[in-house]
């Protein structure tokens, strides 16, 4: 508990709004040894955010569904981004949205509003994805020890701006094993930079205006604190001018 306490003490202090909501990309081993690992850390942030809050974690498959093994299976595709969001999914009452290789977990009150559509999407980060409804809902990222590099709504981003690097051309039939035990099948475009492009969303923090970001420490972690639609509205204005802002070309 006192650990918990101390997190949420700095998930306050940072700027996580209670009864918010609230989409993490972290990094466990960076807050340092925390005893309860993963559970404290969670519970840690459902107090953070309150009752009335919602907490979203990316629960990505990319790297285990592909092509070659096409079948994403609801309850039991683990997550490749980390030991935080593999633990968050199994929790009881977490929901995950349905999606190949970019699903979204989710607690709390907006939960079920903010996945349940995510498999009407072609594409990993389209219309229905959490990424893209965030900043409909005032929602904050946080960014907990894993820098600016991991952020996958500038993916939804780049989507809305049409960027030229980021789809494949052909789309893939995935199988898709639901919660019941059903089956379904999903045609979606992956995000493919083809070896030609690196991705620099470290360039964002220049960007943003004073009141869009706020750093500072979770436990030993460097945490940023983004808002959502401030964050949408820098991004796709500078994209507009440069298509190319957030990657660089391999030499």
């Amino acid at each position: 508990m006192v650990v918990e306490n101390r997190i949420v003490t700095d998930l306050l202090r940072l700027g996580v709004r209670p009864g918010g909501v609230l989409l993490v990309h972290a990094s466990l081993k960076s807050l340092g040894r925390v005893k309860g690992g993963a559970e404290s850390v969670i519970q840690a942030l459902l107090q953070a955010i309150g009752p009335n809050g919602t907490l979203l974690l990316p629960a990505l498959s990319y790297a285990t569904v592909d092509a070659k093994q096409p079948c994403f299976d609801l309850l039991h595709t683990p997550v490749c981004v980390g030991a935080l969001p593999e633990y968050f999914r199994q929790l009881p009452g977490v929901i995950r949205s349905i999606h190949p290789t970019h699903s979204v977990c989710a607690y709390g009150k907006l939960a079920r509003e903010l996945t349940e559509k995510h498999h009407f999407d072609t594409t990993p980060c389209g219309r229905y994805s959490p990424f893209r409804l965030l900043p409909d809902y005032r929602g904050q990222i946080l960014m907990l020890g894993c820098g600016f590099a991991p952020n996958t709504s500038i993916h939804a981003i780049e989507e809305v701006a049409n960027v030229p690097y980021l789809l494949q051309k052909e789309a893939i039939l995935y199988q898709i094993i639901q919660a019941d035990g059903r089956k379904s099948q999903m045609r979606v475009r992956r995000h493919n930079f083809s070896g030609h492009y690196r991705q620099r969303y470290d360039r964002l923090a220049a960007l943003l205006p004073a009141d869009a970001l706020s750093n500072g420490k979770v436990l030993e972690a460097t945490a940023h604190l983004l808002e959502a639609p401030l964050m949408w509205e820098t991004a796709l204005r500078q994209l507009a001018e440069a298509p190319f802002y957030f990657v660089d070309a391999w030499q």
